[in-house]
């Protein structure tokens, strides 16, 4: 006999779930608590804010207290305690990117009007995988990934994605060259792949995770700017074409990470044309300073190749976790990633916009396009260009700087905001070479941090 509304096994339930709805009634506060918490978050966001520059690019050691020492428990804590131990154990040690001391790897600033709009995203927790849940989120998408195609300047035919940052955009365009140009599981080992010895660790990570470990791997010579020989890699395709292998994928660089260096684009762009491979091109640093009136020509080529990466949250400024992806031929994006299954049957296609998902390994995803959306609405184009402009701007002026005093040897021109240069004095200690030794002092005391990269068998500092 079925339960009525009114037997005891039927009260008994609705008294349980009357229980645990008043115990879960705390992850819904009222205004005024909210109102609270958001005061005592502002505050302390505020309060990093106005301290960032002024704190030590890097504050070594462990911090003073483990956040370890309070362990997740069943009545909670505070907020304005749970926000001291957050002050006290992430924000108050390592490294300070925002610092203008902090001079090593591609810092990220961060800009308060993407932290407004991450708030934004969270609370009114915006799902952007597929059109037809949040159309004008996908829009959004969509439009900075025009603004991204035409700063490119790639045809209509682009599509992309924004992603968590330069490694799964690599990813997603390593697994679009492999799928583009049929490369099966019996025509990996015959399959050649050409970059460098400076191109990014993160696209060896992708080809080894798209399953291209076999493979075989070129890394072609650099020139004394630290681009890769153009003639080299000519000589290269035509051994390896001559000897029955199949050119696959050049991967070009416009800013690499150890010198800077952009590679001659458009010659690269030439041999992939010539033997029909896939020609990639990491701009991940790089990329933003097409901006600059008197940097783009030196991207020339950029325009030619099949797929290009840029992170917003590099040379953009934009929180960490933001890196974006545009393939020339959006189809071939689209025949890798789009998948459905039965219960996503009313999630129906859009004839107008394609959806994320279907571009991207992400299903679920995070709004993304809004902390890049709020921040060119509100200051517009020009304020990111002059950021820019003045990066290459401080990269001249410290080079002149080094020229006056001894002791430093200068590497080529800098093509970008990376410089190079190195110590020309003996080591002075017995157990590091003298730039290890520097770095470790500069770590200590906090002051301005450089990394050391060795884009010859030599050491050379990277500002």
């Amino acid at each position: 006999m079925a339960d009525t509304g009114g037997s005891p096994r039927s009260l008994d339930l609705l008294e349980a779930i009357a229980e645990a709805e008043a115990s879960s009634k705390a992850l819904e506060p009222r205004t005024e608590s909210c109102d609270q918490w958001t005061a005592s978050t502002v505050r302390l966001g505020l309060d990093l804010t106005d301290r960032m520059h002024s704190l030590p690019a890097y504050r070594a050691g462990l911090p003073a207290e483990n956040i370890r020492s309070w362990p997740i428990r069943e009545d909670g804590y505070a907020l304005d305690e749970a926000l001291r131990i957050l002050a006290s154990t992430v924000f108050d040690n390592g490294l300070n990117p925002a610092s203008g001391g902090h001079l090593g790897y591609i810092p990220g600033g961060g800009l308060y009007a993407s932290a407004l709009a991450d708030y934004l995203a969270a609370v009114s927790n915006t799902y952007t995988g597929i059109h037809y849940a949040s159309p004008g989120a996908v829009q959004m998408e969509n439009m900075m990934l025009e603004w991204l195609r035409d700063l490119v300047g790639y045809p209509a035919t682009t599509a992309g994605h924004l992603a968590s940052g330069g490694s799964i955009a690599s990813l997603s365009a390593i697994v679009t060259a492999r799928d583009a140009l049929g490369i099966r599981s019996d025509r990996i080992r015959e399959s050649v792949i050409y970059g460098s010895a400076h191109m990014h660790h993160c696209l060896r990570k992708a080809i080894r995770i798209a399953g291209l470990a076999e493979a075989i791997r070129r890394d072609i010579p650099l020139d004394a700017d630290y681009r890769i020989e153009v003639a080299t890699l000519r000589e290269q395709l035509a051994h390896d074409r001559a000897s029955g292998l199949r050119p696959f994928l050049i991967i070009g660089s416009a800013g690499t990470t150890d010198t800077g260096a952009i590679d001659p684009l458009d010659e690269l762009a030439d041999l992939a044309a010539k033997h029909e491979a896939w020609f990639h091109v990491d701009a991940a640093y790089g990329g933003f300073f097409l901006l600059v009136d008197e940097a783009r020509g030196r991207f020339k080529g950029i325009e030619r190749s099949d797929s290009v990466v840029v992170d917003p949250h590099k040379a953009l400024f934009l929180p960490y976790g933001t890196g974006g992806l545009l393939v020339r031929d959006g189809q071939k994006l689209f025949d890798s990633h789009h998948y459905t299954a039965n219960y996503m049957q009313d999630a129906l296609q859009s004839v107008d916009e394609l959806s994320p998902a279907d571009l991207s390994p992400e299903l679920t995803r995070h709004f993304r396009a809004l902390r890049m959306w709020l921040p060119l609405m509100l200051h517009g184009t020009a304020p990111f260009r002059a950021a820019l402009r003045e990066k290459l701007l401080l990269t001249r002026y410290f080079r002149e700087r080094m020229r006056e005093m001894p002791g430093f040897l200068l590497g080529p021109e800098p093509a970008l905001s990376v410089t190079i240069y190195r110590l020309d004095t003996p080591t002075t200690s017995p157990a590091l070479p003298f730039p290890t030794a520097w770095r470790a002092s500069c770590s200590e005391h906090g002051f301005p941090h450089s990394w050391q990269s060795q884009p010859r068998p030599r050491v050379v500092s990277r500002g």
